[in-house]
Order: structure tokens, then sequence, then C-alpha cells
């Protein structure tokens, strides 16, 4: 049984074939279009038109962008999307267009890589855990794809700025602003690990606030971390050039494309403006880890 999306771009497609009567290419390419989307659409187990919001539309053209199609091909995808939630409207099927807010590709900014979601698996597997650096390398990599932490906050990340028992961690961003943001199971099982088996055993005594120690037992440096992500990445066999912010990337794009709303994962990553902030005042942090737990893959 078709779902309804596939029922209403059939609807859609009727009616550019009779009333408007387009040519039997253009309504072919507009069929081939709208159902890249649906396929889409279906694999995140939507099958409404009334449950496609702007969020996956932005994470549609996203995808493709990241599978290499050119600007002028996207730019084609967002006309025939914007034609038929445009028509979707007048019918009064749905009450808002989900890409009228949408920008032409031509005016993006250039959009960031990130890894798949099985690349990110492969890479967090590859530390060993049996060793004092595998099992610190192992919390590093958990937290930085759990949290979408900036280097520099990985960095100066301190042990009273983790709850492990409520599941969450509270960096300092830019312009020293706090925030909090959720950690999953993984991450969580991973840095106790490390507070019990690791991180003694490289402070070697002495009393540092730092959550992440070097060898010397030192607060960790920004270079030692990307170095860390650059040997574990050629491990796992990824061609392309990982970087920690790559995993920032990664971790917005995977909740995002798995439904989590945008707003909220701007808050995560702490890009704090107006709107975001007040967003913020009204989200507890038992909402934040229902959310989480929701959306993100190793929660």
């Amino acid at each position: 049984m078709q779902s309804d999306l596939y029922s209403r771009i059939d609807f859609y497609l009727n009616h550019l074939r009779v009333e408007r009567q387009l040519a039997k290419n253009s309504v072919e390419a507009y069929s081939h279009d709208l159902r890249s989307f649906a396929e889409y659409a279906e694999k995140r187990k939507i099958g409404e038109v009334a449950e496609i919001g702007e969020d996956l539309a932005l994470s549609f053209l996203a995808s493709l962008a990241e599978g290499g199609i050119g600007t002028r091909s996207i730019t084609r995808y967002l006309v025939v999307l914007r034609g038929f939630f445009s028509f979707m409207t007048r019918e009064k099927i749905i009450s808002t267009d989900p890409t009228a807010q949408i920008e032409f590709p031509g005016r993006w900014k250039k959009l960031p890589k990130f890894l798949s979601i099985e690349q990110v698996d492969l890479m967090l597997r590859q530390p060993d855990v049996k060793t004092t650096l595998g099992v610190r390398d192992h919390a590093i990599l958990e937290l930085f794809y759990a949290s979408g932490l900036r280097i520099s906050e990985m960095s100066g990340l301190t042990t009273d700025r983790i709850n492990l028992q409520q599941g969450y961690c509270m960096p300092f961003g830019k312009g020293s602003k706090e925030r909090v943001v959720p950690m999953g199971g993984e991450a969580i099982a991973a840095i106790a690990l490390y507070l019990e088996e690791g991180r003694g055993k490289l402070a070697r005594g002495m009393v540092v606030d730092e959550l992440f120690l070097s060898r010397r037992g030192g607060r960790i440096s920004r270079q030692r971390l990307w170095e860390i992500i650059k040997f574990y990445a050629r491990k796992a066999g990824i061609k392309i050039n990982v970087t920690p912010h790559m995993l920032r990337h990664s971790f917005a794009t995977h909740l995002i494309e798995r439904g989590a709303d945008l707003r909220v994962v701007q808050m995560m990553l702490g890009h704090v403006d107006i709107a975001t902030t007040q967003i913020y005042t009204h989200l507890s942090r038992r909402h934040l880890q229902e959310l989480y737990k929701k959306f993100h893959p190793r929660a």
C-alpha cells in the first residue's frame, strides 16, 4: 500500500500532466526528484506529508551535496520540492510550506563534511582498551561524538564539569558561556572506565583538574587531541582527512537526520543567539536528556 506521501506526489504529478500540461519529460523529471525525496523520508520513518518539516528538507538537500550532487542540480531539487509543497498548501493538505524559508544553494555556506554512522562506529572501535592510553583515547572519541564539543572545550573540560550519574557535561564555550550537553550510555561507560583504570595512572599522584591527561600527567593539548583523531581515523581505514570539527559536524548531522529539532541541536553545539537562548531557558535538563536518548545513535 502506498504511503500518504507517494499518493500526494501522484496527485501532484497528475496536476502537472493534466492541468498544467507539462511535457512528458518534464513530468518524469519532477517524478524522479520527488520520489528521491520520498525514499529519503521513508528511510526516516516519515510517510505523511504533514509530518515533513524544514529540518527534513534541509537534511535531504545536504545529503545530496555530500553525495557530490552539484549546486545547479540541488537548486533544481529545491525548485521541485517548493512546487510540490506550494501545491499541497494551496490544496489545504498542509498549512505551511516547509521549504519556503530555505535559501537556494548559491547562497549557502560550504556544507561541513561529516562521517557516516558506520564510519564513526568503526573509528570508535579502534582504541585498545587493554592499555592506559587506549582507555583514555576511547573515552575521548566517545565524548567527542556523544557531545559535539569543540576541541578547546574538550581540552579544557575538568572533572567537576561532568556528571556521569545524570549523564551530562557542562563545557564552557565561546565567550565563557556555559551549556549543558547530554551524554549517551556509550560515552558514560567509556569515561567511567577511564576514571577507574586510566586517569590515575596518567596523573601519577599529581592533582590536575582537567579530565583528559597527557602521557606526562598534565592537561592534554589541542594538538594531541587532533593527532588522536587522525590516528584512529587512519587505523579505521577512513580515507578522508578527519578532524575534531568533523566529529562535531557528525554529531549534529546524525541527530538532525534522526529527527532532532535544529534549534535543540544548535543549543547543544553552543551556537547561542537570542532565539536559541530563549528556547534554552525553557528546556529542562531532563527534557534535554530525553531528546538526546531519543535521537542520538549511541545513547
